[in-house]
């Protein structure tokens, strides 16, 4: 391993003195790093191989169809095409919400609650 690396030391070295890196787009401009500290080490190249080919894990999908309805309407001119890209994105926003436990209706925690108390009232 280490013969490789000096290898490529070398290799950049020489191309940095050929002049090859001058005058590349981006030069001198900050990068644009994502921060991907959630996501496990072992996983991240993996990550961002998937992001950079347009692919997203399943559970991010909902978030990408969220941002281009929302892109969407603000271009649509057609009133009808703007109200089902709204009704698309209401579905999707409370489908979210639900996922993230946010937004439980208090109807549906009440029966839980019920049931859950017939249960251990039984068990006893």
């Amino acid at each position: 391993m280490f013969l490789f690396q000096r290898l490529a030391e070398e290799r950049i070295q020489e191309a940095m003195e050929e002049g090859t890196f001058d005058d590349l787009p981006g030069q001198g401009e900050p990068l644009e790093l994502e921060d991907d500290s959630m996501v496990p080490q072992e996983l991240r190249t993996a990550y961002r191989m998937l992001k950079n080919s347009g692919h997203l894990p399943p559970e991010l999908a909902p978030n990408q169809e969220i941002k281009e309805l929302e892109d969407l309407l603000e271009v649509v001119e057609d009133p009808a095409e703007a109200g089902r890209a709204r009704a698309r994105l209401r579905v999707l926003t409370e489908r979210l919400q639900l996922g993230r436990g946010r937004g439980t209706s208090l109807k549906t925690e009440q029966v839980y609650k019920e049931k859950l108390l017939r249960r251990f009232a039984d068990g006893d």
